[in-house]
């Protein structure tokens, strides 16, 4: 890099949390997302000791970018080194450092974070510029979010809560899978949703604007943008638009086959911002609101209970498991095409085809992925192993919580039709 200027930015905040809650924070880098309002996703790659590889997927200038990052930890000096392993114009390399020391007086911390960057040779002054101000603009809010977070951990009103809804179907999991991919079809299926446009320009990343309707019963748009690795059964997503008291939420769903057919989990989690009061009760479920702990709530899973008019849940999966063990899904039932395991992709968001209550779109025809089982990381237990269980107040977290479930249940419900009408397609012996 001879002859390249190396262009420097620092960015610092007081946090009034102590200095080993924000380390903590920081380190833990697949909670990204949570905290930076441009990173959709994290995926650990490999760690060994201090070190660790990252695949991490940002959003910005309406387009979806996948870049791999390094990083160390140095815990005893609260300091974490970073660096993007491969370029990408007009940011020619890219490193950086997070640190955390006490303030002065003894009373809470300093964040910093160091960005240091060279430019691509012939690259443009306005190009690095831009990259300038979009690293700062991304720094700026990193800190805030880390300060409201950390703040929170100490009773200011910030928290996240992780929770999640299963259900046990006894089907093929390339049907299930498929409907979760095809969130462009759930308007008219799913009660809760009025209606959604899905544009897909980059293979396996999705846009979603839908419209909800709430447990009051207003209905209000919002965006989320979706990665989909169908070899591995997941979709995971994060809500570029929420709605207070909700400060950010990231999910996913994922299929995971066991010996009886599979088990289909939607996680969340939320970064509640108790001190925004939600738009027209928008979370009112009953109950009132209530003072819960600070910190992170992790609730048990939910087990849906499916049945349709005068079946029961057993009956009907088990319907779904008569053939789904004798024959092969009908074709143009298959989940779409995954994301690339080397090089960086791109989404333009722009709008798609849509569909509405009053408008039903016609199936796609998508390929079939290669079967695949390696998730990279350890497969969850059984409904509530490891789980704490959160008090039944009916405080604000617990009413965010059953309106997000609420979708999600319907969610998997639906997916449990579609998988037994799917297999009631196929032709008998």
């Amino acid at each position: 890099m001879s002859g390249e200027r190396v262009r420097r930015l620092r960015h610092s905040a007081e946090v009034a949390a102590p200095a080993e809650v924000v380390y903590a924070l920081l380190a833990d880098a697949v909670r990204r997302p949570l905290y930076s309002a441009g990173v959709v996703h994290v995926e650990r790659m490999d760690a060994e000791g201090d070190r660790e590889r990252l695949r991490v997927w940002e959003h910005a200038g309406g387009r979806v970018r996948c870049s791999l990052w390094a990083r160390v930890a140095h815990p005893g000096e609260l300091r974490i080194e970073f660096w993007r392993l491969r370029g990408e114009a007009p940011i020619a390399s890219m490193a950086g450092q997070w640190s955390v020391s006490e303030a002065a007086g003894g009373h809470g911390c300093v964040v910093s974070v160091v960005h240091e960057f060279t430019v691509a040779a012939g690259s443009h002054g306005a190009e690095a510029a831009r990259a300038a101000l979009a690293a700062g603009d991304n720094a700026r809010s990193a800190l805030r979010s880390v300060r409201r977070i950390a703040e929170g951990r100490g009773g200011s009103g910030q928290r996240v809560l992780r929770f999640q809804e299963s259900l046990r179907i006894e089907g093929p999991g390339e049907v299930v899978y498929d409907f979760l991919y095809r969130a462009g079809d759930w308007a008219g299926r799913v009660p809760q949703v009025r209606h959604v446009e899905l544009s897909e320009v980059s293979p396996g990343i999705q846009c979603v604007d839908y419209r909800l309707r709430l447990p009051d019963h207003t209905v209000r748009a919002t965006r989320s943008l979706r990665l989909c690795f169908p070899h591995a059964g997941r979709i995971v997503y994060k809500t570029t638009t929420p709605w207070a008291p909700v400060a950010a939420h990231t999910g996913e769903w994922s299929v995971l086959p066991d010996e009886h057919g599979v088990r289909v989990i939607a996680e969340h989690t939320v970064l509640l911002d108790e001190h925004a009061a939600p738009p027209d009760d928008a979370y009112a479920i009953g109950g009132q609101e209530s003072t819960e702990p600070p910190g992170t709530d992790t609730a048990p899973p939910r087990e849906s209970a499916y049945a349709p008019p005068g079946r029961s849940a057993t009956h009907v999966l088990a319907g779904v498991a008569e053939l789904s063990g004798r024959r092969e899904p009908a074709p143009g039932l298959m989940p779409g095409p995954g994301l690339g395991s080397g090089s960086d992709l791109g989404l333009e968001t722009g709008r798609g085809q849509g569909r509405s209550a009053d408008s039903p779109a016609g199936p796609r025809s998508m390929p079939r992925p290669a079967p695949k089982d390696g998730r990279g990381r350890t497969v969850r237990g059984s409904a509530g192993q490891g789980q704490e269980p959160v008090p039944e107040d009916g405080g604000l977290g617990e009413r965010v919580r059953d309106a997000i479930g609420q979708t999600s249940r319907a969610i998997l419900e639906q997916a449990a039709r579609h998988a037994e009408s799917a297999v009631q397609a196929l032709p008998r012996r």
